[in-house]
């Protein structure tokens, strides 16, 4: 049935308008000058033109567009079930190009010791060869119309995108589904990407805040959450297509697929997609893996670092400070004041190469990065999921100064959940930075059709934006304090990596906390 669908589809490549749109022209083009002077630039201070066409009246044979209105009512997300679950949404735009994506409730959570690292060499598989493209064919298919492909693996959820013109929608939607339907895994590809993993994994040491917020979960969580994101080094010799092939069978299941759109009208998406994807296996979504929050500590000497003390007595050490947010998106409420909270606590580099400016007001810049010239990085940071989440510090800084870096940090967590440090002012200029944050985000078009796929696969629908900007004006001090006093009741997640023998003791740090 697919291949009769996309043969149907490729019929519509050949499709081109009749019609060529009417240029306007322009004064030169139709200027009734009998000569010309004005030396070597008349053409363009209009010297050497003696008479032209008055601007004010319409040309004869053009037809003007209407005028635009003044005002448009904003697209909304129209949403569709097949009848095996697999929802299609889209919203129109006047944009002309389209984002088209298709994202599935499948991550690294929905691993087994025999998958771990899956979602991880899936994101590097996306878009290679299938049961009807070599991965060369895919490539110059993408070429050929201008469009550009990405694939992104997270915890909970896998999502490949297509970005083109509109004009080139049917294939751009065959493509895709073709991709993440029907890929076949070949060997030599698999171990192609398997080295360029373990490359990734090698290089994890030069990204010292991405791999302790990767380590931070395996500490802080017993059960699925703490499954790795990254492949570990013991998955690459034990990964090839067979495993691949048994988990996306297993888990690319009609009713956890969400196709969604930006730029595309939703009857014409529903006509290409439906045929391509109502033979989809409808098989019960399965319960989500579950995860418990248990706090813990992990402790990494990099032995590069070690012999950089040795030589140049040069030493740093990162580390963070989390704690949990029991409810994650579903506790709605509790994730937008959480949002807000970050904003507000910002922070950031010492040094920043775009110039002086950027989040100067954050209470870490102003009272810690400005405060302590040891410190070189020290920042606020969320990950939020669909039943739990995540909020800490992290910070660089040297390793002599890591004791005194921890007792700031600990008193800037404490400060926010005492009520009165936050005021009004502090806390609406993080509410307005924090909105515009999201409305600008999603003035891309691939981050609208993310930002739908991604809401549907979690609440069911597509939630307007000005919802959530309503709940972040209705965000209050007392909010902060509050979700503040609810994190720091939970144990303490710690994590450190560098040059950590100055490192307090998980105790001693967590009786930080547990005094208040």
């Amino acid at each position: 049935m697919y291949r009769a669908a996309a043969s149907r589809l490729r019929a519509l490549k050949g499709r081109s308008s009749g019609r060529v749109p009417v240029r306007f022209a322009s004064a030169a083009a139709v200027a009734t000058s009998t000569s010309s002077s004005g030396g070597l630039f008349g053409w363009l201070t209009g010297s050497g033109s003696k008479a032209s066409a008055p601007l004010e009246f319409p040309l004869a044979g053009v037809t003007l567009p209407p005028p635009l209105p003044d005002y448009v009512e904003p697209s909304k997300t129209k949403i569709t079930t097949l009848p095996n679950g697999i929802k299609i949404a889209s919203e129109t735009s006047p944009n002309p190009a389209a984002s088209i994506g298709l994202y599935v409730d499948c991550g690294s959570i929905y691993e087994t010791p025999i998958s771990f690292g899956a979602t991880h060499l899936l994101e590097r598989m996306a878009f290679k060869t299938t049961r009807n493209r070599s991965h060369l064919r895919v490539v110059r298919e993408v070429e050929a119309i201008g469009g550009n492909v990405q694939a992104s693996a997270s915890r909970e959820q896998m999502g490949y995108s297509f970005d083109a013109l509109k004009t080139h929608v049917p294939e751009m939607v065959e493509l895709l589904i073709d991709s993440v339907r029907n890929p076949v895994f070949l060997d030599w590809e698999v171990n192609e990407q398997l080295k360029k993993v373990k490359s990734e994994i090698a290089e994890i040491s030069n990204n010292p805040h991405g791999f302790l917020l990767e380590i931070i979960h395996s500490a802080g969580y017993a059960g699925a959450l703490a499954n790795p994101l990254l492949a570990p080094e013991s998955a690459i010799n034990r990964l090839n297509g067979t495993i691949l092939e048994e988990f996306v069978a297993e888990n690319y299941t009609a009713p956890r697929m969400v196709l969604a759109a930006t730029g595309v009208g939703h009857e014409e998406l529903l006509s290409i997609a439906e045929p391509l994807l109502s033979d989809l296996s409808s098989v019960p979504r399965p319960e989500e893996p579950r995860s418990v929050y248990t706090g813990g500590d992990y402790r990494c000497q990099d032995m590069l670092q070690l012999l950089l003390v040795i030589l140049l007595a040069w030493q740093r050490t990162h580390f963070a400070l989390a704690f949990e947010l029991p409810g994650g998106w579903h506790n709605e409420k509790d994730a937008m004041t959480l949002t807000v909270l970050q904003m507000l606590m910002g922070g950031g580099g010492s040094f920043s190469a775009g110039g002086p400016g950027k989040g100067m007001y954050s209470r870490l810049y102003l009272r810690v990065l400005n405060e302590y010239p040891q410190v070189q990085s020290f920042s606020a940071f969320s990950n939020i999921y669909n039943r739990t989440g995540l909020f800490g510090i992290q910070a660089t800084t040297g390793s002599d100064f890591v004791p005194q870096a921890i007792d700031i940090a600990a008193r800037e967590l404490i400060a926010v959940a005492t009520p009165g440090e936050v005021d009004q002012v502090q806390l609406d200029r993080a509410k307005q930075s924090t909105k515009s944050a999201i409305l600008m985000n999603l003035e891309s078009r691939m981050v609208a059709a993310e930002d739908a796929a991604r809401q549907i696969l979690t609440y069911g629908e597509r939630k307007p934006v000005e919802h959530f900007l309503k709940t972040i004006d209705e965000v209050t001090p007392k909010d902060i304090a509050s979700i503040a006093q609810k994190l720091l009741s939970s144990p303490l997640t710690m994590a450190s990596y560098g040059d950590v023998i100055y490192v307090p003791s998980y105790d001693s740090v967590s009786s930080k906390f547990q005094k208040k």
